[in-house]
């Protein structure tokens, strides 16, 4: 189980806000948690030229990247390749994970009961949805713990994975604060040299296969618009220059794509039966630009809902199918989180649901074929490695038609 998430007091703190509230909560005892990176106190925008754990020069804010594309393959010296069919099944098979990045024995345990079904059902692509590298995110794009943490747990699962932001992997001053957006650079710099991790760009597409696609997975960076703490950079405020080119570049893929299947990709769950709660009213704050996910919420609503056949999420360190809605305008939200930590056993709100568990580890696949979208929700026993299928729900209308479709 898993109960170590720092939650702030108030709404839209800065991150030295909560660390004075936090050291005047915890006075006479422990201190609170920090990455370490700048002492208390010490504005970390002077410390520019004084680096702090190597790391100061991912505190300049970052330029705006232009989102990127499956083709041509983009990554490290001999990577894997993106399926151009589908396997011998008929379908384009896709493991899901979620919340994965802590090197420990239950990440060990779940890639390697992953992997054994890998093999036996022809996967040819999978999803990391982001807190890739826990607690703190990496210090560079060559820090160790990218091997620990994903190449070594993954080996024998030879894919390209599809990669987004957690908030952890964007930790400030606070670990899992998403309190400094730009480190996530780090971890789309690492693409370049790994033949598995594909983020060409914080925010991408890809489609399958690329010629003719069947399925186009849209990958979306949450963080600014739900992280614990305020931003204070411009760039990647709520409303800064960032998230209103993330926001035009997807509504204008998902309104190009011509796949018949379309599923969006992103750390942050729109609806969630887990103990954080759903965009609009993320850990019970309801006011603020940030910690409760209003603007997500608002993305979600206006830009996928109706749009996309699934929204696929982490946060929650749970495994949840919810059941597609007039709400949602047909679009169902999957939460697949539970690769590594778990939660604590029962849920915490009453969204419809095909099937959910708030204990056990796993991992999900999608089969995806012209005539279904198959979802398989896989618990892992961590001390057997082994993976029992417990629940399998399919689709067989996309929500919408692909672009240029003739009624």
């Amino acid at each position: 189980m898993c109960d170590d998430e720092l939650i702030p007091p108030q709404a839209d703190m800065t991150e030295r806000e909560w660390l004075r509230a936090g050291s005047e909560a915890t006075a006479g005892g422990p201190p609170m948690r920090t990455t370490g990176r700048v002492p208390q106190w010490v504005n970390r925008r002077t410390l520019l030229g004084g680096a702090m754990a190597g790391a100061a020069l991912t505190m300049l804010p970052s330029p705006a990247q232009s989102p990127a594309s499956a083709a041509p393959r983009l990554g490290g010296p001999g990577a894997f390749p993106f399926p151009e069919h589908p396997n011998g099944k008929g379908e384009f098979a896709i493991l899901v994970t979620g919340d994965a990045g802590t090197g420990d024995e239950a990440q060990y345990a779940v890639a390697a009961a992953a992997r054994d079904l890998c093999r036996a059902e022809g996967i040819g692509l999978a999803v990391g949805l982001g807190d890739n590298i826990y607690e703190n995110g990496p210090e560079s794009d060559d820090d160790s713990e990218f091997q620990d943490k994903f190449e070594k747990p993954n080996s024998g699962i030879d894919v390209p994975w599809l990669m987004v932001l957690g908030n952890h992997d964007c930790s400030g001053l606070i670990p899992g604060s998403g309190g400094d957006p730009s480190r996530g650079d780090r971890e789309v710099a690492y693409a370049a040299t790994s033949r598995r991790w594909y983020m060409p760009s914080r925010y991408y597409s890809v489609p399958l296969p690329a010629a003719d696609p069947l399925v186009e997975f849209f990958a979306i960076d949450t963080i600014p618009w739900s992280s614990y703490v305020a931003q204070l950079d411009p760039h990647y405020r709520w409303d800064g220059p960032y998230m209103r080119e993330q926001r035009s570049w997807l509504d204008g893929a998902l309104r190009a794509s011509r796949a018949r299947w379309k599923v969006v990709i992103g750390h942050h769950p729109y609806l969630n039966n887990g103990k954080h709660g759903s965009a609009g009213s993320y850990d019970g704050f309801e006011i603020g630009n940030y910690t409760s996910g209003v603007h997500l919420k608002d993305m979600y609503e206006n830009v996928v809902c109706g749009r996309a056949d699934l929204i696929l999420s982490g946060h929650d360190h749970t495994l949840q199918i919810l059941e597609p809605t007039a709400r949602t305008g047909g679009t169902r939200q999957l939460v697949c989180g539970a690769s590594a930590k778990t939660e604590d056993g029962k849920a915490h709100f009453t969204h419809p649901a095909a099937w959910q568990n708030f204990s056990d580890h796993g991992f999900m696949l999608l089969k995806v074929s012209g005539a279904r979208l198959t979802i398989e929700a896989y618990t892992v026993d961590v001390a057997t490695r082994k993976a029992t299928l417990a629940h399998r729900t399919r689709q067989t209308r996309p929500v919408a038609a692909p672009a240029g479709a003739h009624a």
